[in-house]
């Protein structure tokens, strides 16, 4: 193989990870307005484990190549871009076509990598990263002295969301299994152990009060737990059903009955609001505004890593050609951190 080989992998149908196809082609030609990337690091995220089984909310028609987002060195540019862009490492937020080992964006959605930053640290919080800062500063707008709870504390968004809000000045309670506790009390988290099955009954002994921000990815019975896990002025918001990673029927069902809720529960005279985030809300009214918060956050977010105010965790490398293994690691539950594919 060489450089003028794109490989990618593709997600033929709900198969398992050990099913997806390794392709071989010509590197696409960018057209005007657009680059071409040469892959150095993509992930895997729980989003791809969704799309396996057919169960994102609005994933494309199979066939398709999965990868959420991907860091790399600009390759070509088409006409209109400037061709100072050529070599210089970028992030791009793709939702799909990731995991290839070159991939054609809109020149728009490129975001430059700082200096100091690997490809694989940067990749590490492209979209856990943008997720993590929009859900906490856009939308729940948490300040010094609150307490939030974190549901999933140890996963991708989780663990980020929880140094940010750290640094924020926020006291973080955050759901993990016991295995995890002693690090997460080393980082300053306040552990609850979710298996235990009494989780409001454990936040609320570290929270009479209540928490001012909930973050929930879990979906189904708790987000109902989370919503009346809030103080007075409290902000619930969620961002996924992982409970229903499995089940069958409509697929978007799971996501409906949580935006009718929280919908339901802002609407109430409490003064409590309840969301669920979406991180491509908005690109169709408006993509400019769209690609301006993106691009601002994800500045903010390359600094905060840059700073240490955030540290993540890669927790294995596989090759592109291996990305099957890769979901299966990611699937196995016995991993923390970022699982990173590399050409």
């Amino acid at each position: 193989m060489t450089d003028q080989t794109l490989v990618q992998v593709v997600l033929p149908g709900k198969v398992e990870p050990e099913d997806l196809q390794v392709q071989h082609a010509a590197v696409p030609q960018p057209a005007v307005g657009q680059v071409v990337i040469a892959m150095e690091a993509t992930g895997v995220s729980f989003a791809e484990q969704q799309m396996r089984r057919g169960r994102y909310f609005d994933q494309p028609p199979f066939p398709f190549v999965p990868g959420y987002d991907v860091v790399g060195r600009v390759y070509a540019v088409g006409a209109g871009v400037d061709p100072g862009l050529l070599g210089r490492r970028v992030a791009v937020l793709t939702k799909v076509g990731g995991w290839a080992s070159h991939v054609l964006a809109d020149a728009r959605d490129a975001v430059e990598v700082p200096e100091g930053l690997t490809a694989e640290q940067a990749e590490t919080v492209v979209v856990n990263g943008i997720t993590a800062w929009q859900m906490l500063h856009r939308r729940a707008r948490v300040k010094a002295g609150q307490t939030v709870l974190v549901h999933g504390v140890n996963g991708g968004v989780g663990s980020v969301l929880a140094q940010l809000a750290m640094a924020a000045g926020a006291t973080v309670i955050g759901t993990a299994s016991a295995r995890h506790h002693d690090a997460l009390r080393a980082a300053g988290i306040l552990p609850v152990d979710y298996r235990a099955g009494n989780v409001p009954e454990q936040v609320r002994a570290l929270a009479p009060h209540g928490v001012d921000a909930v973050f929930d990815h879990v979906g189904g019975r708790s987000v109902i737990d989370s919503w009346h896990l809030l103080a007075p002025g409290g902000t619930l918001v969620s961002y996924g059903s992982a409970s229903t990673r499995d089940d069958s029927g409509w697929k978007q069902w799971p996501v409906l009955k949580i935006l009718a809720r929280t919908t339901l529960w802002t609407l109430l005279p409490n003064g409590r609001s309840a969301s669920f985030f979406n991180i491509w809300a908005g690109k169709k009214l408006n993509q400019d505004r769209f690609r301006a918060r993106l691009r601002a956050d994800l500045t903010e977010v390359f600094a905060a890593l840059g700073r240490g105010d955030i540290v993540t965790t890669i927790a294995a490398r596989l090759p592109l050609a291996q990305a099957g293994e890769a979901m299966r690691l990611a699937e196995s539950g016995t991993v923390a951190g970022k699982i990173i594919l590399t050409p």
